[in-house]
């Protein structure tokens, strides 16, 4: 069963930037309203993808670096990864068709 990563500043580099499968990371936070709207989606795509794509979840409020490295100024964020590049990004409660679609796309 594909699981959701928790990452950090500490473990991004290692987590996301050297994954030898696409990445997306999810920047949110607990007392975000629409983040937690995206959780489930978020969830049923690590479990979709599994092997194929890593999913990780990094919570902003206790790791600010990665987000302003990548300048994630509004939450949720989903960014997306392969080879270690930023390849994308989705801003706000998406629908799964629009992250699929990115995805989709990392897999090309």
């Amino acid at each position: 069963m594909g699981q959701v990563v928790h990452v950090t500043d500490q473990n991004f580099q290692e987590e996301v930037l050297n994954s030898k499968i696409p990445v997306i990371v999810d920047f949110w936070a607990t007392w975000c309203a629409p983040c937690r709207m995206i959780a489930p989606i978020v969830e049923e795509i690590a479990r979709e993808y599994d092997g194929k794509v890593k999913v990780c979840k990094l919570d902003v409020d206790s790791n600010p670096n990665s987000a302003i490295t990548y300048g994630v100024r509004s939450i949720p964020t989903l960014l997306y990864f392969k080879d270690g590049k930023l390849m994308s990004a989705t801003i706000g409660a998406v629908g799964k068709s629009k992250i699929v679609e990115e995805i989709e796309k990392l897999l090309l």
